[in-house]
């Protein structure tokens, strides 16, 4: 196997023999079979688009495949061998509908005719043949930039899917996706080709996460500071784990009047902010902290596990019986909950635990500030700055991890000066999510602006705050200082760049994927640069 696509990759250069995350070889290769695969019925999505046709069975499939290849997903070889089989099968049907059209069919790449092996050991056999890593022979720089745009697309099929979830589509999104990934068969592509569409990438997972934005305030309403317990109440829990809101709502729907409190766990956390949410009384609270603590927490809840989506460990050991998968999360040996979201296995399990005994007192912490309410007080805001009460905001946001080097983001967040302001948003926080920073003229100096999606109320905070200053966001007094994990931070961070984003600093450690070439790039045109110690670069950015 050969695998990069994460900050956590072995040797900060590939997992070769099974992934850090816990991936096995069979799994990493039935992924590459699966991409080959949907970039074959990409070329015939493209082509059936220049000829009027869109089908939207291929589009929602096309990214729920892509996404499934995203770190931490999926995990079940049966489940890519069914992906892999319904790829060819759309593609064929696409080919159908195009030949009938009078368009193209005669595509000479070898994921345009694929044909899936009859056995899982074939087909094993046959995504070892197709792996996704560098070309040896190859442009490093054109390859790096490739690999970019592969890892981006697939945090731009995520939020897609969340999107699509909640009932909100556009179809230049998922036109883009197909094109992007039929484009990556090309041998031809020039370094300019590759920056143009890493930079399309951004764009289109702009809006994306707009999509998703509406999905979930349209749902479940604009959120408010709330104020979140850390303790736990006695009695039956279950635990929500992932990303997904309508998962969580419908939860909390069929939970009701059972005698069970449900808990939030990572990027679930700012969900306590919805009003459509929070209203529900056994809502209680959060449960768990940092990323690296979680096979610890989940093996200490005394309840059921519900996990929606991607960024939490594959679970190891007896409390596996305790949790259950959704959407596209699959492993084996998990009980997985079906499209009709019967939540009966876990709420079940739930009740069949003993629960907390006790309550317990750990504290709290405050969410809901994404953008309305933090434009609700702008004028605070803006009117602090010009008297120099806040002299800088810092976005200190992205994924967390186990790999040791995450402690500068604490570090960093407890040396910022009492007249700076944080702002932060995704798992990242959970470093110093419960820190008390004390306020400014009333206002917190640590907002929660939300999960990673809600790096879209970020930017139009900034955008903004921009506007007010009759400045650009380069010229605020604005640092970003972002840790990324996964792919979903790959596609945030060509966003930012698309919108022309300067002087980021990114860690704990640099991509595998970017080579030296590429890099000088980034730093060329965008002035990215890695982190060093939290001392050495607030001096850089404050003076």
């Amino acid at each position: 196997m050969f695998c990069y696509q994460c900050e956590q990759t072995a040797q900060g250069k590939a997992c070769t023999s099974i992934g850090v995350c816990g991936k096995q070889p069979d799994v990493a290769a039935l992924q590459d079979l699966l991409t080959h695969a949907v970039q074959g019925l990409s070329l015939y999505a493209v082509e059936g688009r220049n000829k009027g046709i869109v089908d939207a069975e291929t589009n929602l499939f096309t990214c729920e495949a892509i996404f499934s290849c995203l770190t931490n997903v999926d995990f079940d070889p049966a489940r890519f061998e069914q992906m892999i089989r319904k790829a060819v099968t759309l593609r064929e049907a696409m080919k159908a509908k195009v030949a009938a059209a009078g368009g193209k069919t005669d595509f000479t790449q070898a994921a345009a005719s694929f044909s899936p092996a009859g056995t899982m050991a074939e087909l094993v056999k046959q995504g070892e043949a197709v792996e996704l890593h560098p070309n040896p022979t190859g442009n490093p720089d054109i390859e790096s930039l490739k690999m970019i745009l592969m890892f981006g697309l697939r945090g731009v099929a995520a939020y897609t899917d969340h999107a699509k979830i909640l009932g909100q589509e556009d179809d230049a999104v998922y036109a883009f996706i197909h094109q992007a990934m039929a484009t990556l068969l090309r041998d031809d592509l020039s370094a300019d080709d590759c920056i143009g569409a890493a930079m399309k990438c951004g764009e289109m997972n702009l809006r994306a996460m707009e999509l998703l934005d509406a999905g979930n305030t349209g749902a479940y309403g604009h959120p408010v500071p709330t104020e979140v317990p850390l303790g736990a109440k006695a009695g039956k829990a279950l635990l929500v784990s992932g990303h997904d809101l309508k998962d969580l709502d419908q939860i909390l729907q069929q939970t009701a009047g059972k005698g069970i409190n449900v808990y939030t766990h990572g990027e679930m956390l700012p969900c306590h902010g919805y009003p459509e949410l929070k209203k529900h009384p056994h809502f209680h609270g959060h449960y768990g902290t940092a990323w690296q603590n979680q096979q610890k927490e989940f093996a200490a809840f005394p309840g059921a596990i519900v996990m929606t989506t991607n960024c939490i460990q594959r679970p190891k050991g007896e409390y596996q019986d305790n949790i259950f998968t959704t959407g596209l999360v699959g492993w084996p040996g998990v009980t997985h909950i079906g499209d009709n979201k019967d939540f009966s296995p876990a709420i079940d399990k739930a009740l069949a635990m003993p629960g907390f005994g006790s309550d317990t007192d750990k504290g709290s912490v405050m969410v809901g500030f994404a953008r309305n309410t933090v434009m609700s007080v702008a004028g605070q805001v803006i009117e602090a700055v010009k008297n120099k009460a806040i002299r800088h905001f810092f976005l200190v946001a992205g994924c967390d991890g186990a790999k040791p080097g995450r402690n500068y983001y604490t570090e960093f967040v407890e040396k910022v000066p009492a007249d700076c302001m944080v702002l932060t948003l995704a798992c990242g926080k959970f470093r110093f999510f419960d820190k008390k920073l004390g306020a400014i003229g009333g206002i917190p100096r640590l907002l929660d602006i939300g999960q990673c999606n809600d790096a879209y109320s970020a930017i139009q905070i900034a955008v903004a705050l921009a506007g007010a200053f009759e400045c650009g966001v380069n010229d605020l007094p604005l640092s970003l200082v972002l840790s990324w994990y996964e792919q979903k931070a790959v596609a945030i961070l060509l966003t930012l760049l698309h919108l022309g984003i300067k002087d980021i600093r990114l860690g704990p450690s640099l991509p595998a994927f970017i080579t030296p070439g590429v890099l000088d790039v980034l730093v060329k045109n965008f002035d990215i640069k890695p982190v060093s110690t939290p001392d050495e670069d607030l001096k850089t950015i404050l003076g």
